[in-house]
């Protein structure tokens, strides 16, 4: 598969680890020049280390920016296109999920924080992606989204209503950007990562077990699916969200 992202430059939120780093790794194996984003500059620093080692030659900016500050997240745009002329990718993978229970007990700062993280943090961060650079040339956004958004589960049911909002929000700025700009999302299922470790760790074989694929997924799974729909292999895909989760909405039932 061709990917044609060699030469361009992607910017990865939420890269520091999980996800987004197994994001930034692949996106930099296909020759892009990647900029990587989070709040902690030191594990950003280490980041950056990981993907020169692991690809020579890889151009790499570690930015850090909390991707929920308005001036942290235009200083981050701004310095990838100051470093490399262009924006061509944007992945808003940051998320967060600080509330566990059900949605009738939630308080509203921590509803507040899950939106602004998972939901308002890519409005912001398209907008300025748009501005900045895709107005002009052109791009392709990958939205973070969840086989969440479009089931129910107990206790994690806020976070979910924010990943059904980035399912929308997805088609709705497909709609607005094109023909310039490609507007994709992935939505995981349950991938071993820290931010979903209380869900996976005490349970890991016996949830396996139910998957049609017999596993749970892995960062790199996720990866992948991140940087087809960034490619030109996706060039006449827009406002899709594609669902990775080894089968788990496709279980029966009743077994």
């Amino acid at each position: 598969m061709r990917t044609g992202l060699e030469g361009k430059t992607a910017l990865v939120t939420g890269a520091s680890r999980g996800i987004g780093k197994a994001t930034a790794l692949a996106l930099a194996a296909e020759g892009a020049n990647v900029v990587v984003s989070s709040r902690k500059q030191d594990a950003l620093d280490a980041v950056a280390a990981e993907i020169r080692a692991a690809h020579p030659g890889a151009r790499v900016l570690p930015k850090a920016a909390h991707v929920g500050d308005a001036e942290q997240a235009a200083a981050c745009v701004d310095a990838a296109v100051a470093e490399f002329g262009r924006l061509d990718v944007l992945v808003n993978n940051a998320g967060t999920n600080p509330y566990y229970g059900p949605m009738v007990d939630i308080d509203a700062a921590r509803a507040a924080k899950t939106v602004e993280v998972n939901q308002f943090a890519i409005v912001q961060w398209t907008q300025l992606a748009w501005t900045r650079s895709m107005r002009e040339r052109g791009g392709a956004i990958v939205n973070m989204a969840s086989v969440g958004g479009l089931v129910t589960e107990h206790g994690i049911g806020y976070y979910n209503a924010t990943k059904a909002a980035v399912i929308h929000l997805t088609r709705q700025f497909a709609v607005e950007l094109a023909p310039k700009v490609r507007v994709n999302a992935v939505a995981p299922g349950l991938v071993k990562t820290n931010l979903a470790r209380a869900l996976w760790e005490p349970n890991e074989e016996a949830i396996s077990k139910e998957l049609p694929l017999g596993r749970l997924g892995v960062p790199e799974d996720i990866a992948g699916a991140v940087v087809f729909l960034a490619s030109d292999a996706a060039s006449w895909t827009t406002g899709q969200t594609l669902v990775v989760d080894g089968g788990s909405i496709i279980r029966p039932a009743i077994a």
